[in-house]
């Protein structure tokens, strides 16, 4: 029998005992959203989790669910996916109503399309009834992290490995975990039970309330936690383990506590301290408590995503929450902070308050990446990171969503995977620079006012964009910070529900001392006839010239709107200087705009960055004149000519935002270039260009601490990257050095002196340039190491070599699941192989001939799988291997099941490449040699 029961359970059909009259028949109803004639009032969650036999982790649990009948209704339809149900112990009894009769369940079926369990009732259920639900259910702990699953890590003591059981649901596998109503929609307290082995630990969402003796299992107890607060269910968390925690000594706030693996708790001081202090800013500016008495953080040894913001019981992959300050860069700690704010963020917005539909995930990731750089700015002024990010978010944005394959911040979804597929780009870093744009325009009292009435109305509830647009608009006319017959309605759904973003082509007549505004979507497929382009934004329009030159004012003077019919109206703006003057427009980039000027407007501008007061211009709008003048030479709005010739400025910049916007974009060119005859005239360019930046900063020597500016610290260690891979001054002879030094430790895992800020590119030269035997050194340094920030780095460094039977070696074991590299890692390996000019071909060769085995490698996470691509799309430029690559597609179809968004987009860009090799190539190569 239990074969069998196995079998079904493994095909989600969830029935169970011989003796049950249960049909996996296909029923009638098959919307994909939950019948509403019911709704959860509580549930009382019962789990017990075998840990002791590593060849038989498993748990078996039974959930009471109360339910209040809304309409009257024949079955009770919730989920449940992969797991076994003894129905013939499921009972169903009215507790509250009219005339209380008694009721059971006829029959069940399934929708495995939509993970429906069904249960036909003896009885129609009666709207105003209040019914109490039981369903035992049991299944193994899965490999597959998601839904309640198994991880494990290396006791080094002991040299045994120990196994832990997390959970991870969003955004729908709370129901691999137990049958539930399994939409954001459906809050409802809960009561966590959980049973395990009393040499364990156990913590779920809130405190635990009391605990008892298992009544039949030696040695087992049972822990109740206190009921929580209404929550949705892809927030629920557990966690059976053996991990040490750190607690957090913060006055007048939650019980704070952070936890992880024994032989790594050192590690959690910094996200001990950090995430307390972030916590309490929330507080302030939300003006709401967080409303639970206590708070985990969690690092899980195999964990899929970055993070999860469980409500009251944080989840992270050790490299988001671990800090080690002996072996992790300042990228690293940003890192940490970040997540963690974006986590703690998350649990006002997106617990207190959730999206009713997965439709405004958005609402969720955009303002949790939004509101964190807000808290990690506040706690540490001094990273200047709200510049940072902000920069970066644009950088990325502007790439993607010039892709005609890209999708609205707000899109409809019908299936569990196009969920999934949310979780991306656009969600986050589109959300969030549209939120900081409305921020910079509604100003401060606007924006906080308004979003605390949307928190307050809508606390534990869920809600959609456009309550949170009302809120707003109420907080703007009340602060008069916008025209009363304008609404955020109008102008945010031009920035959510439609997909892109505009140019704005300014055309100046000198004379009379106007510009003309037009605009339209900016796309890299440059062979998109502008008839199709369309689409309108309503923009607000800030700008300097350089006579006031004024970059602190983002204040909108003036809109861009959009028609009745959604049409762009072109705007006039008056009294501009003269000829002898430039503007700049979107002071600070605070607005999601590329803009193009005419000839002379360029060419002044390019006379103040070259000869000029350059550092009068804000350093985010230096960023903004790189990567637009190169972006519009790219698809070919703007001469090349003008921007090769206004980045050689960068030979006085000693900013990080500038080098990083040129380096962005050089980096798309060099890795077309390096492909072609004409690399040694790019090659030499590149090093012009970054020498005198490197000896500025005292080259790859480890002057770090005497570096009294944070993004200087970040500045040098990609200045120092770059000058490695163009042998720039004596960087590949250091980075050598450097290495034969460590080599020759007597212990090399306890003492290190690379310097932490280059370790990165001092492996990859090593190894580019070294023997065999520098590869197996650093092979046997990341299988020793303790440190999730050190274990990425050396990863990514093996990738760097040029021998192909390394490579080779590389790629199959980065893929095997008895080697050292998880899973959720190896994504690291494969593109550093990817990335590497050598390794391109091979990576390209593995993917497409390995296709099948990789995809159930990922199966069902194939999100990690869509992360295998980014190298290849970037590389290929000839129209031969885009045809090659697209019949590849065609013909696996069934193994890039859940990528066709991914894969919309690869194929896009490298069409893309096709076309900037065939147009720009010739003229680029030309503007090059001009300037050496």
């Amino acid at each position: 029998m239990k074969w069998f029961l196995l079998f079904v359970a493994a095909l989600g059909l969830g029935l169970a005992t011989a003796d049950s009259s249960a049909d996996s028949i296909e029923t009638t109803y098959n919307y994909y959203r939950l019948p509403t004639s019911l709704r959860p009032q509580k549930y009382h969650l019962r789990i017990l989790t075998l840990l002791e036999n590593p060849e038989d982790l498993r748990f078996s649990g039974s959930v009471k669910i109360l339910i209040e009948a809304l309409e009257n209704t024949k079955n009770v339809t919730l989920h449940s996916k992969n797991l076994t149900i003894d129905e013939s112990q499921i009972t169903l009894r009215q507790i509250g109503g009219e005339g209380k009769k008694e009721n059971c369940v006829s029959s069940t079926a399934v929708n495995p399309s939509h993970d429906f369990y069904i249960l036909n009732t003896c009885q129609e259920l009666l709207a105003g009834n209040t019914y109490e639900l039981y369903m035992p259910f049991a299944a193994d702990l899965n490999r597959q992290l998601e839904g309640y699953y198994r991880s494990s890590y290396k006791d080094p003591v002991a040299n045994l490995t120990k196994w832990i059981s997390v959970t991870q649901f969003e955004p729908a596998s709370a129901r691999l975990a137990f049958p539930c109503f399994d939409e954001p929609d459906f809050k409802a307290p809960f009561v966590v039970t959980l049973g395990y082995h009393k040499k364990y630990t156990a913590i779920s969402n809130m405190p635990e309330k009391e605990t008892k003796p298992h009544e039949t299992l030696a040695d087992y107890i049972w822990c109740e936690f206190q009921e929580s607060v209404p929550m949705s269910t892809y927030l629920v968390a557990y966690s059976v383990n053996d991990f040490s925690h750190k607690p957090s000594t913060l006055p007048n706030s939650a019980l704070f506590r952070t936890w992880a693996r024994p032989n790594a708790i050192d590690q959690c001081d910094y996200a001990a301290q950090f995430g307390p202090k972030v916590l309490q800013y929330y507080e302030q500016f939300f003006g709401i408590k967080f409303p639970l008495p206590k708070i985990d953080q969690i690092a899980v040894p195999d964990f899929s995503a970055g993070a999860m913001e469980n409500w009251g019981l944080v989840t992270y992959r050790e490299i988001a929450l671990l800090y080690s300050a002996a072996h992790s860069s300042l990228a690293d700690k940003q890192r940490v902070a970040s997540v963690v704010a974006h986590e703690l963020a998350h649990q006002w917005f997106g617990n207190l308050v959730t999206m009713k539909w997965w439709t405004d995930l958005w609402l969720n990731e955009g303002f949790a990446t939004y509101v964190a750089s807000l808290g990690v700015e506040n706690i540490n002024p001094e990273w200047r990171s709200m510049e940072q990010e902000s920069l970066s978010n644009l950088l990325t944005i502007f790439r993607r969503d010039a892709l005609e394959s890209s999708h609205p911040i707000s899109r409809p979804i019908q299936m569990v995977s196009e969920i999934s597929e949310s979780f991306d780009q656009i969600s986050y870093q589109k959300g969030s620079t549209v939120l900081r744009m409305m921020h910079l325009f509604l100003g401060e009292e606007s924006f906080r006012s308004g979003l605390q009435a949307y928190l307050q109305k809508f606390s534990y509830k869920n809600a959609e964009q456009d309550n949170l647009w009302e809120s707003l608009t109420q907080a703007a006319h009340k602060y008069r910070s916008l025209p009363k017959s304008y609404d955020i309605i109008s102008i945010m759904d031009s920035w959510t529900l439609q997909t892109g973003y505009p140019v704005i082509n300014v055309t100046r007549d000198y004379a009379a001392r106007t510009a003309k505004l037009n605009q339209e979507r900016y796309l890299l497929n440059t062979q998109v006839a502008r008839a199709y382009r369309g689409g309108c934004w309503w923009v607000p329009l800030s700008y300097t010239t350089q006579a006031v030159q004024d970059f602190n004012n983002t204040a909108p003077k003036a809109w861009m709107e959009c028609g009745k019919n959604g049409e762009s109206l072109p705007k006039t703006i008056q009294d501009l200087p003269g000829p002898d003057q430039w503007v700049i427009f979107n002071t600070q980039l605070s607005t999601l705009y590329k803009v193009n000027y005419d000839a002379q407007n360029w060419k002044l501008l390019i006379e103040t960055l070259t000869n000029g007061d350059f550092e009068r211009i804000h350093v985010i709008n230096r960023a903004q004149l790189i990567d637009d003048a190169l972006y519009l030479a790219w698809t070919g709005e703007q001469d090349y000519e003008i921007a090769m010739r206004l980045i050689e400025y960068l030979q006085r910049e000693r900013e990080y935002l500038p080098w990083k916007s040129a380096f962005e974009n050089l980096k798309r060119v060099g890795r077309i270039v390096r492909q072609t005859p004409d690399f040694e005239f790019f090659k030499r360019y590149m090093k012009k260009l970054i020498l005198p930046i490197y000896e500025h900063l005292n080259g790859i020597n480890d002057t770090f601490s005497a570096i009294p500016q944070q993004d200087q610290v970040l500045l040098k260690t990609m200045v120092v990257n770059w000058a490695c891979q163009y042998q720039v001054g004596d960087c590949v002879p250091q980075a050598l050095a450097y290495y034969r030094n460590w080599r020759a430790e007597a212990n090399p895992d306890e003492k290190n002196p690379v310097p932490i800020n280059v370790r990165s590119t001092v492996y990859c030269t090593s190894i580019k340039h070294g023997s065999d035997s520098d590869w197996e050194f650093l092979w046997t340094r990341y299988k020793k190491s303790n440190v999730a920030a050190e274990k990425r780095t050396i990863l990514t460094a093996l990738g760097c070599s040029r021998e192909v039977w390394l490579l080779q070696r590389y790629l199959e074991l980065t893929f095997d699941p008895k080697e050292a590299i998880r899973k959720q890692d190896s994504m690291w390996a494969f593109q550093a192989v990817a990335f590497n000019e050598v390794g391109f071909l091979l990576a390209k060769k593995y993917f497409m001939d390995n296709v099948d085995f990789i995809y159930k490698f990922y199966h069902p996470l194939t999100k990690d799988m869509s992360r295998l691509l980014s190298p290849l799309s970037e590389q290929v430029i000839t129209l031969s291997d885009f045809n090659e690559f697209k019949d590849f597609v065609n013909n696996s179809r069934q193994s890039l099941k859940g990528l066709e968004q991914a894969i919309q987009q690869t194929l896009e860009i490298m069409l893309t490449n096709v076309q900037w090799k065939e147009r720009n190539y010739h003229q680029m190569s030309r503007s090059i040699q001009q300037l050496l």
